[in-house]
């Protein structure tokens, strides 16, 4: 893994995020364009997000069964041609079926995890998964301003254009710079579908990992579901571009998940796991002073939502270097079960989120978000007490040491005799 290979796997990751965020911005651009009610644009949304979210299921367990240069080129170059035939679209409905293709495709930065957690020593893992993780962050952030600027200047479809060639040159780069990988396993595609269900039945240490990301994941999606409708309500009165402008804070995790890979590589993925729950936690108490308006108000929203940005993503760091080290055979299986149970915390979280929000209003969400920061400590908590102090010292799964995990008990260590080499001799 060379830095350049490592910068180019990152700005796809960037590419690929951004490709289903940037949609949003050009939705309005859509409706005045095609003539179409605000209702029926946003199923172009909806689009992309249903086809990720089935690329995630369908697609990314292919990266153990086939070698990752041509499943990443041949989804780049199918995302490209996407985008092209989206952008040319005659009308809605051919936008919305160019759009779930396009949705299913851009799976790249859920394959390119598990290929660099391959090509790189286990001590080095969570630096280069923290660094594609900021790409990713930074293709969510940019894509909206991407896409409203230029299609602002250049119509709704420019967007589209731009983004499918920036793909099929990737492509084409990809194709000449990617070294070669085996396939780490042969088993029939059913049986790969059925491979994340099975590994979530069998190992404890993903099934911590996935209850992490989901109710961290829950309560970040609760609070950015309801931050527009606290900032355009009463309490402040705000614009909906006070959200976006709010949005911009969540740039500094993009400077933070490297250096949490780092820490992950020193320290293990448990102690940053520990900081980021706490870090979770603190978020919430800040964010309800957000409900007392004015300055203060804002000002407490920043530097919760801040918070919140970087315990999130620090903590995914954390939580793909324990995943990672499993099973390397099984990465991208591993990643698709990781993954769905992310996006279902996710969707359950915004559902929730805005539940309570219409009964209890934002300090009904702040709990919302402290009770389930409470629940993934608590369950962080009795698995360090089950480690015992002197696994915690000698690290965990995110480093890359001899860990068991699995069902079952470890195998046994041979111990060296405590007596001199020569009375055993004798």
């Amino acid at each position: 893994m060379s830095r350049r290979l490592l910068l180019l796997l990152t700005l796809t990751c960037a590419v690929g995020v951004g490709t289903v965020y940037f949609p949003q911005a050009v939705s309005p651009l859509v409706v005045a364009a095609l003539h179409a009610s605000p209702g029926s644009a946003t199923l172009v949304v909806t689009a992309i997000q249903i086809g990720y979210t089935a690329g995630i299921f369908l697609l990314v367990p292919l990266g153990d069964r086939l070698p990752h240069r041509p499943l990443l080129v041949t989804l780049l170059a199918l995302t490209g041609a996407g985008l092209l035939a989206a952008g040319c679209a005659p009308g809605l409905a051919p936008l919305i079926g160019a759009a779930a293709v396009v949705g299913t495709t851009t799976v790249a930065a859920q394959v390119i995890g598990p290929l660099a957690a391959g090509l790189v020593a286990a001590e080095r893992r969570g630096a280069v998964l923290g660094t594609l993780l900021s790409g990713s962050t930074g293709g969510m952030l940019l894509a909206r301003t991407f896409g409203g600027t230029l299609g602002e200047w250049l119509g709704w479809r420019a967007p589209y254009l731009v983004a499918g060639a920036v793909a099929l040159v990737l492509a084409a780069v990809l194709a000449r710079t990617l070294p070669v990988t085996a396939a780490g396993s042969r088993e029939r595609y059913p049986a790969l579908l059925a491979a994340p269900l099975r590994l979530l039945l069998t190992e404890p240490e993903l099934r911590r990992s996935c209850l992490y990301q989901a109710t961290v994941f829950g309560g970040f999606s609760a609070v950015w579901t309801c931050l527009a409708l606290l900032l355009t309500g009463p309490v402040y009165g705000l614009g909906a571009h006070a959200v976006g402008m709010l949005a911009l804070v969540g740039a500094v995790t993009m400077l933070c998940t490297p250096y949490a890979g780092r820490l992950v590589d020193r320290t293990g993925a448990d102690r940053v796991n520990l900081v980021c729950l706490l870090g979770f936690l603190v978020s919430a108490a800040v964010l309800a002073v957000g409900s007392r308006g004015g300055a203060a108000g804002l000002l407490a929203l920043a530097g919760g939502t801040l918070l919140l940005d970087v315990a999130m993503q620090c903590g995914m760091v954390a939580n793909q270097a324990r995943v990672y080290a499993l099973r390397p055979d099984a990465r991208s299986r591993l990643n698709t079960a990781y993954m769905t149970c992310a996006y279902l915390g996710g969707s359950g979280g915004s559902w929730l989120g805005v539940r309570i929000h219409g009964r209890a209003g934002w300090p009904g969400v702040c709990a919302l978000v402290a009770v389930l920061a409470a629940v993934a400590l608590a369950r962080h908590l009795v698995a360090l007490r089950g480690r015992g102090p002197d696994a915690r010292q000698a690290g965990d799964g995110g480093r890359g040491g001899p860990v068991h995990v699995g069902i079952g008990r470890p195998p046994a260590v041979p111990r060296l005799s405590k007596q001199p080499v020569e009375r055993r001799a004798l």
